[in-house]
């Protein structure tokens, strides 16, 4: 798997989650509960996942979407 995106937002998180989805884009949310445990204040980044395969693909489907990459 390779990092497509770093973000604290979660509503950045949610909207690349769903154009992946829309796109048949496998795709996987790491450090989720790490940043449970730092209690919500948004210092720790989560991390989204896709597949080798997939990542220039989803590259494309966040720059099309104006969704920033983070890294």
């Amino acid at each position: 798997m390779k990092e497509l995106l770093r973000s604290t937002d979660p509503t950045v998180l949610a909207f690349a989650s769903a154009l992946l989805q829309g796109e048949d884009i496998d795709c996987f949310q790491m450090d989720v509960n790490m940043s449970i445990l730092e209690g919500g204040i948004g210092i720790f980044p989560r991390r989204m996942m896709v597949r080798c395969a997939d990542y220039d693909e989803a590259a494309r489907v966040m720059r099309d979407n104006d969704v920033p990459l983070g890294q």
